[in-house]
């Protein structure tokens, strides 16, 4: 057997049993098995041509209704592969932390790549082939690169937490190369800092707003429309947390979410989720076209699971409706407002922080700025607040001479 051959053939083994321990199988170039780690449940053989997307190789998959799922990366360098397994089945990041991994490094190298002037500079970003670049060519980026880089994503209009997370994603990727397999005898990305981005104080609805909200729900499915907006407004939570609910995530009246990084928490129902899920239930059951028999919200037409992009629809037509557009809200600003209407409501704050499914409470405090009222009683509990304001008094000659210059008492004599 010629022994390129074999070579090959060794590798493409040693490839296939370590990606079992990924959550993808790299079968061919053209297919690809994926399956669902945590259920056992496979995907069916995907075909390369379902990953093209404008002329080019989306090779990035992440399914909303199963987040733990991905397929392959493969259009980027292969030190990167690498390190987006490393990510996967050694830290335990959730495919969605890994596809953001993803992106930002398929940005910097398609910039590099352009420095390299090895692609012209008017080549779109789709086109600009990445499987070419090796560690020599990694190694060769210094800290100057970053920099300019760096500048680059500011020109193109990222904002200071834009380029935060793609430094963070660079030093992340630097430091592998650098301590855990060692290819790499200098980090690039070393003592290089953007400072703290300046936290911005969330959007939310008032509790006015909110009620107008519910009260100008126009769908063509009412009660599963009405309950979504319920539950974001009433337990917080995220856009990518609520498409994924299934039916047995119920239980009495608590709620089980699967947040970042597939850690669960379960939440309590208030009587108004209680009731609007029951509503919709009812309606639910009488569909005659049920596919996705698992998931709570279900497409009337299809009736497969929505997606995160038709929530996004139907929040905006709702807020629409309600004269709410046009001011910056969304799913996950219906999020801040359940959390800043609990929190002005006396909720304890590490309560806060469980509702909302925070690593830290540092992510919560952030709701303790916008508390208006709270800071409003805060400022007429002072002493002082009913203190009249006292007219000025007639001052005499003695006093008013006070003011004119007067030799210094503690002049020497």
């Amino acid at each position: 057997m010629n022994i390129h051959v074999l070579a090959l053939s060794v590798h493409t083994v040693i490839h296939v049993m370590v990606c079992i321990s990924y959550k993808f199988v790299k079968l061919t170039p053209a297919t690809y098995l994926c399956y669902n780690k945590k259920r056992n449940q496979h995907f069916c053989m995907v075909p390369h041509s379902d990953f093209v997307f404008r002329g080019s190789i989306v090779s990035s998959y992440i399914d909303v209704a199963h987040p733990e799922r991905h397929a392959p990366y493969l259009d980027i360098p292969d030190d990167v592969i690498e390190y987006l397994h490393y990510l996967d089945f050694v830290k335990l990041r959730s495919p969605r932390t890994v596809n953001g991994y993803y992106l930002d490094l398929r940005g910097f190298f398609r910039f590099m790549m352009q420095r390299w002037q090895r692609v012209a500079d008017t080549t779109p970003p789709d086109e600009i082939t990445l499987t070419g670049i090796t560690t020599a060519d990694i190694a060769q980026i210094t800290k100057r690169d970053i920099f300019d880089y760096l500048d680059h994503a500011r020109n193109a209009d990222n904002g200071p937490k834009a380029r935060a997370r793609k430094l963070s994603s660079l030093r992340g990727f630097f430091h592998y190369m650098c301590t855990q397999v060692n290819k790499l005898a200098t980090n690039p990305t070393e003592n290089i800092s953007l400072g703290t981005p300046q936290k911005a104080l969330p959007k939310y609805l008032t509790e006015t707003e909110a009620v107008t909200l519910l009260s100008h729900i126009q769908s063509d499915f009412y009660t599963r429309d009405y309950c979504i907006i319920t539950l974001f407004l009433n337990c917080g939570m995220r856009l990518a947390e609520l498409v994924t609910i299934n039916m047995g995530d119920f239980r009495d009246d608590t709620i089980r979410i699967t947040g970042k990084g597939n850690k669960e928490r379960l939440v309590y129902l208030n009587n108004a989720c209680l009731d609007a899920l029951q509503r919709y239930r009812k309606d639910r059951a009488s569909l005659p076209n049920l596919v996705d028999k698992d998931a709570l919200f279900i497409s009337n037409r299809t009736g497969k699971r929505l997606s995160a992009r038709r929530v996004e629809q139907i929040v905006a037509r709702c807020l629409q409706s309600a004269g709410l557009s046009g001011r910056g809200f969304s799913p996950h600003k219906l999020r801040h407002t359940a959390a800043t209407l609990m929190y002005q409501g006396g909720v304890d704050m590490l309560a806060l922080k469980e509702i909302l499914g925070h690593e830290n409470v540092s992510t919560t405090q952030i709701y303790t700025h916008i508390n208006r009222e709270q800071l409003k009683r805060a400022v007429a509990a002072s002493p002082l607040a009913s203190q009249k304001y006292v007219e000025e008094k007639p001052s005499s000659p003695a006093a008013d001479s006070e003011d004119e210059d007067a030799p210094d008492s503690t002049d020497s004599r």
